[in-house]
């Protein structure tokens, strides 16, 4: 069984406008509300993909009763700390080719909260054999919470895929007793976290997969859109191509990636296997106009259109 942590989970809204008038009323004729957070987004697409999986984090009031009842209606497995903070709204509105968001930042929560959630956490772990823990922590959750979280994984033996970026990402690297088995940073977050430029050329991919930040790290794959991935494994490298495709909405494939690559681990594939099922799984979510949603009877046909060389 899979599980997905999403800590700070929302309601994602959908406006749907022709055009966005500032200072004025907008009616919006298509709106869409989906139990949102990247790692809900995993557990919704692993769910369509035949994985058994369960959503943990930590949800309060009534957006947060509401997120349960979304993910009762999909049939998918939930088991959230709750508490008596108010969960979050995100809105996007869609206009004229572009995407405006509104983000709220979710409940402020306490050092005694974050003690309960992990006592939580390691009680929902018999039985689990992935672990996948995404998106920003939430407020008053303390940097290296994620850390934490890996460190009684790992005490189970079980691996933890990680997809999370800046500070929080980087302070998960920096306890070499809790590493995660996988990371999924986008090439724009990796030249982040590794502060300079890389060339196109794989042997700069290589040296840069290669950094002391990765050292024990099994898995670094990173995304780069429409271009594929670049993915190392122990020592061997490999570059993914995919085939091109109509986007009709990108929103949430890296996490729908996310969720190809957990049931590929859970089902011991192979290198190969594992970056054409994870790659395959964010093409379909970027085919479809909800946010991490896939349609998985054309799942064999694009995995067999992804084309995996070892550098």
């Amino acid at each position: 069984m899979l599980l997905a942590v999403t800590l700070n989970p929302s309601v994602d809204i959908s406006y749907r406008l022709d055009d966005l008038k500032l200072d004025d009323v907008n009616r919006a004729a298509e709106v869409r509300k989906t139990a949102g957070g990247k790692g809900l987004n995993v557990a919704r697409v692993a769910h369509l993909l035949g994985a058994d999986v369960i959503s943990t984090g930590v949800l309060g009031g009534s957006l947060g009763d509401y997120i349960e009842r979304l993910l009762d209606q999909d049939g998918m497995k939930h088991q959230f700390l709750h508490t008596n903070q108010e969960a979050r709204n995100c809105i996007a509105i869609l206009h004229e080719q572009k995407q405006t968001e509104i983000l709220e930042s979710g409940p402020h929560l306490t050092k005694a909260d974050q003690d309960r959630f992990l006592y939580h956490f390691r009680s929902l772990l018999q039985g689990i054999s992935v672990i996948t823990i995404s998106g920003s922590i939430v407020s008053g959750f303390a940097t290296r919470v994620y850390s934490q979280m890996i460190e009684i994984a790992n005490e189970k033996q079980i691996p933890v895929l990680l997809d999370t970026s800046g500070e929080t990402l980087k302070a998960s690297l920096q306890n070499k007793r809790a590493l995660p088995y996988l990371i999924k940073p986008n090439a724009s977050e990796l030249r982040q976290l590794l502060n300079r430029s890389i060339a196109i050329n794989p042997s700069e991919w290589q040296e840069a997969l290669s950094h002391p930040i990765f050292s024990d790290v099994p898995w670094v794959v990173v995304s780069k859109g429409a271009d594929g991935a670049f993915a190392r494994h122990q020592h061997n490298f490999y570059r993914v191509k995919i085939p091109k495709i109509q986007a009709v909405n990108p929103v949430g494939s890296g996490d729908a990636t996310v969720a190809g690559l957990a049931k590929a681990i859970e089902m011991n594939l192979n290198d190969e296997g594992v970056l054409k099922y994870g790659m395959a799984a964010g093409l379909l979510n970027a085919m479809e106009a909800q946010t991490g949603y896939v349609d998985a009877s054309k799942f064999d046909h694009y995995a067999s259109l992804v084309e995996v060389q070892k550098e």
